[in-house]
């Protein structure tokens, strides 16, 4: 559990006030401030460094390098957080929908918390996904920033959550542990059909839409008018992070061999 310097820290780097008490309004506020402050991103995984989200590591890169990460990091991390503020939150692993097909299994990390007798999804690691949490334990849509969002029973132990009435991914009822993600992880920094390595991607939502930098390609979205520009040079993608993530980096990183331009992850779809 992280202790009281590391969890004021994360709570500064979210730019996020300390909750009286871990009830649904501090849930919201939090979760808010983590999709809003901390990049949804692959650099990582270009620059060749080790994953890290089963202990204070990944924490230490969102807090101390304003560093973001993928579904497996941010939501570790958040979860560090939310127990050393007293709430009641479990892992779940999940299962993406991408181009109409179910993915592998566990190949997406998300979370769920329990308040006041209710389930709360809680992920802030899947790009275009909700702003706040989304109950569990209702098919009612439920407006969000982000779209709207619901969810739908599969059977006992799975639920699928739509966005905009298209299903974003299947999450799963069955104990989880960090160590259950090791080989998804693994597979993640070295198979050529990664979607992690296909990709060099920097996303984060802003209060006006979005803002996306996919190699040298930088979409900025603002209401339903998005502007897209290929940066000119190594200079301009190096200040594109620091300007729109807050992301200071030495170099630029160079993409995997699995690079793909054509392809297009599950949270770029509309």
């Amino acid at each position: 559990m992280l202790d009281e310097v590391m969890t004021a820290a994360y709570l500064r780097r979210i730019s996020a006030g300390r909750p009286e008490r871990p009830d649904l309004a501090a849930l919201r506020h939090l979760h808010e401030r983590h999709v809003l402050s901390v990049p949804f991103e692959s650099l990582d995984y270009h620059l060749g460094k080790e994953i890290h989200y089963k202990d204070e590591r990944i924490v230490e890169k969102i807090v101390h390098r304003r560093r973001g990460g993928a579904c497996g990091e941010l939501n570790s991390a958040f979860f560090f957080l939310l127990e050393a503020l007293g709430f009641t939150v479990r892992l779940r692993h999940a299962r993406v929908w991408i181009g109409g097909r179910l993915r592998d299994p566990y190949n997406h990390m998300t979370l769920t918390a329990d308040i006041g007798g209710r389930c709360w999804l809680v992920d802030v690691g899947f790009g275009k996904g909700a702003r706040y949490p989304i109950p569990l334990d209702t098919p009612e849509a439920q407006d969000d920033p982000h779209g709207v969002f619901s969810v739908r029973k599969v059977d006992e132990r799975a639920t699928d959550v739509l966005r905009d009435g298209k299903p974003q991914y299947r999450v799963y009822d069955d104990p989880t542990s960090l160590s259950d993600f090791d080989q998804v992880i693994h597979w993640y920094r070295t198979s050529p059909d990664s979607m992690l390595l296909q990709n060099m991607f920097c996303s984060l939502p802003t209060e006006e839409g979005w803002v996306m930098l996919k190699d040298d390609v930088l979409s900025v979205t603002r209401g339903k008018e998005t502007a897209t520009e290929k940066l000119a040079d190594d200079a301009a993608v190096l200040d594109a992070y620091e300007k729109w993530f807050g992301i200071t980096l030495d170099k630029r990183p160079t993409p995997s061999p699995y690079l793909r331009s054509s392809v297009r992850m599950a949270f770029e779809e509309k």
